[in-house]
C-alpha cells in the first residue's frame, strides 16, 4: 500500500460527497454484474440524502470516508441487525484505481473492529453472487458464505446474494 491512508467518522455533511463517490463507483465496477438500469434505480433508492441520513441519524448506521492520500477515495459503513451481537457490513466501496492496494482490506479490518467495540461477535455482509472480485476478498479477509438470498427490491429488480460472515 503506497497511499497515505486515514479512515475518518462521516457525518451528515459528508453524505453530499458520500452519494456522489458512490455514484462514480457503482458505474464503474457493477456494469456487467447487474443492468445499467438496475444500478440507476439502487443509486436513487440507496444514496437519496433523506435514506443516508435516517441512517445516520436513527438506525444506528455509522458512516467511515477513507482518505488516500488526502483524496476521499473510498468508504463504509456498519449498523446494527435485529441479532444480539451481530452487526452487518453495509456498504464497503472504494475507487477502482486504488483497489488491490490493501485499502479495502484495511477498511475491513476498522469495521471489524468498530463492530466488536459496539459489542459485536460477528460481522454479516451481502455481497452480489456475480461479484466474483468481491466475493474473493471478503474470502480472503476470514468471511465466509453463509447463506444464499434473492430478495425482490422493488422497479422489477432482485438482489441475488450471498451473506457472507465472519466471527469477529
Amino acid at each position: 500500500m503506497s497511499e497515505a491512508a486515514t479512515i475518518v467518522p462521516a457525518g451528515e455533511a459528508d453524505l453530499p460527497a458520500l452519494a456522489e463517490l458512490a455514484g462514480v463507483i457503482w458505474r464503474a465496477c457493477y456494469p456487467g454484474i447487474i443492468s445499467d438500469e438496475q444500478i440507476e434505480f439502487m443509486l436513487a433508492r440507496m444514496y437519496d440524502q433523506a435514506t443516508l441520513g435516517e441512517e445516520l441519524r436513527s438506525q444506528g448506521v455509522h458512516f467511515y470516508r477513507l482518505l488516500a492520500d488526502g483524496r476521499f477515495a473510498g468508504f463504509a459503513s456498519i449498523g446494527p441487525t435485529n441479532k444480539l451481537g451481530v452487526m452487518k457490513l453495509h456498504k464497503l466501496y472504494l475507487l477502482p484505481e486504488l483497489q488491490s492496494r490493501g485499502l479495502g482490506r484495511l477498511m475491513l479490518e476498522h469495521c471489524a473492529a468498530e463492530a466488536r467495540r459496539l459489542g459485536a461477535h460477528r460481522l454479516i455482509l451481502a455481497v452480489n453472487k456475480q461479484n466474483t472480485r468481491a466475493i474473493a476478498a471478503y474470502t480472503r479477509n476470514g468471511f465466509a458464505v453463509a447463506e444464499a438470498v434473492v430478495n425482490d427490491i422493488g422497479g422489477g429488480f432482485v438482489m441475488d446474494d450471498y451473506i457472507m460472515a465472519k466471527d469477529l
